[in-house]
């Protein structure tokens, strides 16, 4: 009869001790990947290949050395119009680094998103900031050292038809005080919506194309137009930009 009394408070004890543990509630949140592809129109965009020339909208043939932009302030919107920002979302994304071309955002919230939206370049306030770490880092080659600044977008390389002595280009597009303000927004509703459920990641592709710089508002003549770094040549590059240098494919 003991025995059998020992054995029912144990049973019992078991039954509390496994009733009362609860698994870890799941945080909730999800990993966005986004995939970035390079291109010069519809051509894949090959840097350092003089033998491969694109031509702008002016008609003027060009090669690409260097590209490389900012992307922050990223912002999702879920399908019941609810807006999610991603905190603290720098993105720094280097053409001849292919270990940047994949960005992740790993603290998504789950949920079905339509669209998205960001930054092309840094804001007013971190880029006011001084010098930073990580992709901030002035040691990324996108910091005006000679002033307090951030370059947005990065593009150099070299065309016949400019009219430096070296026929280069240097488009070094930065600026966040009008008149001069380079600051310019993307934001596209998703080809397809995305359900992000929690614990899962997803990924979305985004073509960048670097011929957007030359045309727009304005068709750039490499033979008076090839270099600048802030001001408002840059206004020029940045209002062409705007639009037409990404496009989210899914």
């Amino acid at each position: 009869m003991k025995k059998n009394t020992v054995t029912s408070l144990v049973a019992l004890l078991l039954f509390f001790a496994f009733s009362a543990f609860k698994p870890a509630p799941k945080s909730g949140k999800c990993k966005l990947i986004i995939c970035f592809q390079h291109f010069v129109d519809k051509q894949p965009l090959k840097l350092n290949d003089s033998l491969n020339r694109y031509l702008n909208a002016n008609g003027d043939s060009f090669y690409i050395t260097t590209f490389k932009y900012y992307i922050s302030n990223i912002t999702l919107t879920k399908t019941n119009d609810e807006t999610i920002t991603i905190p603290d979302s720098y993105l720094l994304v280097n053409a001849a680094d292919s270990s940047t071309f994949t960005q992740q955002l790993p603290d998504v919230p789950a949920g079905k998103y339509k669209n998205i939206s960001f930054i092309i370049g840094v804001d007013s306030l971190r880029n006011f900031s001084g010098a930073q770490t990580g992709c901030l880092d002035p040691a990324k080659g996108m910091f005006w050292t000679w002033k307090n600044g951030y370059i947005f977008v990065k593009m150099e390389g070299y065309s016949p038809q400019s009219s430096d002595k070296k026929n280069r280009l240097v488009f070094h597009i930065g600026g966040a005080i009008a008149p001069n303000n380079t600051i310019r927004n993307f934001s596209q509703i998703l080809p397809k919506k995305i359900k992000l459920k929690q614990g899962h990641e997803k990924q979305i592709g985004v073509d960048v194309n670097a011929a957007a710089l030359f045309r727009g508002k304005s068709t750039v003549d490499f033979s008076t137009l090839n270099f600048t770094m802030g001001g408002p040549k840059s206004v020029v590059i940045a209002d062409n930009y705007s639009e037409g240098l990404f496009t989210v494919t899914n």
